[in-house]
């Protein structure tokens, strides 16, 4: 669903320009999950920029099912770190403002069915007449999760859509993504800064090096399941967990090496 072919990118400054990735190739089959994780600065949201069609990449090239991707597209959903729910709309018409925008089928009767369908799923059915600051961050996260869904997306794209949350609130909000995962047909990519939210969510982990970035690892979790948290303290997770750190260990020290 997701291909990456020998993707280059760079950014320009008053006085050169600086590559970000260098011929990034990975790609991720249909209705797989994969994290992205890396140093700090590394690429990572980039890498989000490019699927959705944000900006175009200097070489290479990114397809998704099949077709190249030149500019955004509407088959792509995305949920970031800041959930961004509009103060003036209740929740339910916040998770319902894609179908405002997205070319869609669906009728009035429709579009608030569907919403609440999905609000239904990650415990928020009562809260649909809720303004966004009467919820706490972790239930504006499950909205801004609901609002990416809505228009039932291909593909699902998630930059740090956890970072901001206090650890039990994280924990929580892997499990609802499990269940929308089940309910709901998509491909997903994660970028995160947290190796056990990738080994928990994720079929398969990308270990991206220091910039500018290419895929320096990669390797598949091979869980047991996906519906509790107790796979994170096997003797399996722990070595997983162990060779992780060092790869990011690894393309931290070199991108130390390279300045």
């Amino acid at each position: 669903m997701i291909e990456f072919k020998n993707v280059s990118h760079y950014f320009s400054s008053k006085n050169n320009e600086i590559q970000v990735l260098d011929k990034l190739s990975f790609s991720v089959p249909r209705n797989g999950f994969s994290a992205i994780i890396g140093p700090s600065g590394c690429g990572k949201s980039t890498v989000t920029k490019l699927i959705a069609g944000l900006i175009k990449p200097r070489k290479g090239s990114i397809i998704l099912n099949n077709v190249p991707v030149f500019s955004p597209r509407s088959n792509i959903g995305m949920a970031f770190q800041n959930p961004v729910l509009l103060e003036w709309r209740n929740i339910l018409k916040n998770v319902m403002l894609p179908l405002e925008i997205v070319h869609n089928n669906l009728n009035g009767k429709e579009k608030v069915e569907r919403a609440r369908e999905l609000l239904a799923l990650v415990g928020l059915a009562e809260y649909e007449n809720s303004r966004p600051s009467e919820l706490s961050g972790g239930m504006r996260q499950r909205a801004s999760l609901c609002r990416s869904l809505i228009h039932k997306p291909e593909v699902l794209i998630l930059d740090e859509p956890f970072g901001a949350l206090d650890a039990f609130t994280r924990e929580d909000l892997w499990l609802t993504m499990n269940s929308l995962r089940e309910k709901e047909s998509f491909t997903c990519l994660i970028i995160t800064h947290d190796i056990r939210e990738a080994m928990f969510l994720a079929d398969e982990v990308i270990v991206l090096s220091g910039r500018p970035a290419k895929n320096q690892f990669s390797v598949k979790t091979e869980k047991e399941s996906n519906d509790n948290l107790d796979q994170l303290y096997t003797p399996h997770a722990n070595e997983l967990l162990n060779i992780l750190r060092e790869q990011i260990g690894i393309a931290r020290r070199k991108e130390l090496e390279d300045k």
